[in-house]
């Protein structure tokens, strides 16, 4: 399903760094990488696909974006002590940051990926703004990197993700996203 925020399948992505590759001991890098950690945490984010698309069909983004950011956060809840990551900044599955929000609902609640999906909304919304010559696919991809990092951190499409954990955010998230839309997202 293409969502009003663009075609997820469309975005060019280089996939995951060495760095973030290494959290598995992977060999590969890119999108081959990402595929493979996405595949490890299918199980651990399946558990939360009925929420999942409950929220994208309430907030018409696709289920596969919030699927992989779900990976890419947590590793489906995996890297999660009750609840908490990042060293006790980020809350739950999506990991939404405690210094810049209000933190609702439990870590694996509608609420949480609800808030967490319509966080994400406004950062392509945001990019959209300040990139409105972008086409949909890349203000998505932009998007992404800011749920990260922030839209101050968005200078040009070619580096969104200089900055991010990895220096590859953005780029991981699309692949591990379209890794689930070939696997049933």
């Amino acid at each position: 399903m293409s969502s009003f925020y663009g075609d997820i399948t469309k975005v060019d992505t280089t996939g995951a760094s060495a760095k973030t590759a290494k959290q598995d001991n992977l060999r590969e890098t890119g999108v081959a990488a990402s595929h493979r950690m996405m595949e490890t945490d299918l199980a651990r984010v399946n558990k939360y696909k009925t929420l999942i698309n409950k929220v994208a069909k309430a907030n018409n983004i696709d289920p596969a974006i919030i699927g992989a950011i779900m990976s890419r956060e947590s590793r489906g809840g995996n890297v999660l002590e009750n609840g908490w990551g990042d060293h006790g900044n980020g809350f739950g599955l999506m990991q939404v940051d405690k210094r810049h929000h209000k933190i609702v609902g439990a870590w694996d609640s509608e609420e949480h990926i609800t808030q967490a999906t319509q966080i994400l909304i406004g950062m392509i919304q945001a990019i959209a703004q300040k990139f409105p010559n972008w086409s949909k696919e890349q203000q998505l991809k932009g998007g992404i990197s800011a749920y990260n990092a922030g839209p101050g951190n968005v200078r040009t499409y070619e580096r969104m993700d200089v900055g991010t954990p990895g220096d590859d955010y953005a780029n991981d998230t699309v692949a591990r996203a379209q890794w689930l839309k070939m696997h049933g997202y």
